[in-house]
C-alpha cells in the first residue's frame, strides 16, 4: 500500500550547536570573565538595563503561528509556561538576563511528547552550571554538562541552546569594572568625613601622647560641628581633593552612558544621555525606536529558535505578541482603522469586535 505511513517521525533535538563567538567558551568557564555576573548587577546602569530589555520582553505573551496562512492557531502548552515550576515570565525573564550577561542561555528538557520527542516542557538553566566539550576542530558542541555531569544530546534531560551575541560580561569588562572602580572610590571619598589632611605646629615639639589626644581631639569635634579653632602655632593643611575636584560625578555619568551603549540601550533611558537634545515624541514611537535598535535581536534569537523544527512542528513558529501589547496604539487610532477596513469591506463587525478583545453579543457570551 504505502500511500499512508502511521509511523511517527522521531524529530531529533540540536544535537550538537555551533559555536559562533568565543564568548561561548568564557561563559562556560575555559576563559573565566574578569567581571561576574553579581559584579556587574551592582552597576546601577547595568542594572537598569537588564530590567528594561528582560522585564519588557518577557512580559510580551509568546504566540503560534501556521506558516503558510500567517493564522494564530492553538499552541502547545510549553507556550504558555514552559516550566512546570515557574510562571512564564521567570522563565523568558532569565532566559533574556543569560542572553544579555553570557551571549547565551539554556533550557533543559524536562518533558517530551511522546509521539515526535518534541519538548513539551523545559525550564531555564544557570550559564555557570553548564560545560561542555567540543569536536577536535572546536566548532561544534559533542557533549553538554550540567554541574559536571553528562546530559542526553536529545530527549529528556538535553539542553536547548539560545545563542546571540559575545555578551556584556567578556567584551564589556572592562567598562564595567571601571564603573566598580568610580563606584568605589566614591564611596571611600564619602566615607571621609573631609578632606586629608594633617596639623602642623609651629611651636614647640609636643610630646607623642599630646599628639594622639589632639589628633582624637580633633577628630571628635569634626564629628559634631564642621567649624575648628587652633592657636597661633597650629595649623591645619589638607592634601587630599573633594569628590568634587575628582570628577566623580562626571565620571560616573559618563560610565552610565558606555554602559547603556555597551546593552544597546538609549542612554536616556537610564538617564545618562550626553550631548543630546530630546525632540518631541509620542509614546509609540518612543517603543518602536526601542524595540528596533535594542529589543529585536533578543526577541528574534529566542522566536527563532523556539521556532525550530525540533521545538516547533513543522510549518509553525513562535512570535512574540508586539503588536498587540507594547506597540498596541491608541483606541482612537485603532478606530480609525477599523472604521476603514469595515468600510472597505475587508472585515466584519464580529471581527472587529475580536480584534479589539470584545464579545460579539456584547454581553460576555
Amino acid at each position: 500500500m504505502g500511500i499512508f505511513d502511521r509511523k511517527s517521525k522521531i524529530i531529533e533535538a540540536q544535537n550538537a550547536p555551533q559555536i559562533m563567538g568565543d564568548a561561548f567558551y568564557g561563559a562556560n568557564y575555559y576563559f573565566p570573565t574578569a567581571v561576574s555576573r553579581h559584579e556587574a548587577l551592582s552597576v546601577p546602569s547595568i542594572k537598569r538595563c537588564r530590567d528594561l530589555i528582560a522585564g519588557t520582553i518577557a512580559s510580551i505573551p509568546l504566540e503560534y503561528y501556521k506558516k503558510s496562512t500567517g493564522e494564530m492557531i492553538s499552541a502547545p502548552r510549553w507556550v504558555e509556561q514552559p516550566s512546570i515550576s515557574q510562571p512564564r515570565f521567570e522563565t523568558l525573564y532569565y532566559t533574556l538576563d543569560s542572553l544579555l550577561f553570557y551571549g547565551q542561555a539554556f533550557w533543559v528538557i524536562t518533558e517530551t511528547y511522546q509521539e515526535d520527542n518534541r519538548m513539551a516542557r523545559a525550564q531555564w538553566v544557570a550559564n555557570t552550571r553548564v560545560t561542555f566539550t567540543t569536536d577536535p576542530y572546536s566548532q561544534f558542541i559533542t557533549q553538554y554538562y550540567i554541574d559536571g555531569i553528562a546530559v542526553p544530546m536529545s530527549g529528556v534531560g538535553s539542553l536547548i541552546t539560545f545563542q546571540k551575541d559575545e555578551g556584556i560580561l567578556s567584551i564589556g569588562a572592562r567598562t564595567i569594572q571601571s564603573a566598580l572602580n568610580v563606584q568605589k572610590a566614591a564611596a571611600i571619598a564619602a566615607e571621609t568625613p573631609m578632606a586629608t589632611g594633617y596639623l602642623s605646629n609651629s611651636g614647640a615639639d609636643l610630646p607623642p601622647s599630646e599628639v594622639q589626644g589632639l589628633l582624637a581631639a580633633w577628630k571628635a569635634s569634626r564629628q559634631n560641628r564642621s567649624t575648628a579653632y587652633l592657636t597661633s602655632t597650629l595649623s591645619y593643611n589638607t592634601v587630599g581633593f573633594s569628590p568634587k575636584d575628582m570628577m566623580y560625578n562626571e565620571a560616573i555619568q559618563n560610565l552610565a552612558t558606555e554602559c547603556a551603549r555597551l546593552c544597546s540601550v538609549d542612554p536616556y533611558y537610564v538617564s545618562a544621555a550626553q550631548n543630546s537634545s530630546m525632540v518631541y515624541s509620542n509614546v509609540i514611537d518612543e517603543r518602536k525606536q526601542m524595540v528596533a535598535l535594542t529589543l529585536q535581536s533578543y526577541v528574534s534569537c529566542v522566536e527563532s529558535r523556539l521556532s525550530m523544527d525540533d521545538v516547533s512542528t513543522s510549518g509553525h513558529y513562535v512570535k512574540f505578541c508586539l503588536d498587540d501589547t507594547f506597540l498596541r496604539t491608541e483606541p482612537m487610532d485603532r478606530l480609525l482603522v477599523l472604521e476603514k477596513m469595515l468600510s472597505l469591506g475587508l472585515i466584519t463587525t464580529e471581527q472587529a469586535m475580536e480584534m479589539e478583545d470584545l464579545s460579539p453579543n456584547g454581553n460576555g457570551s
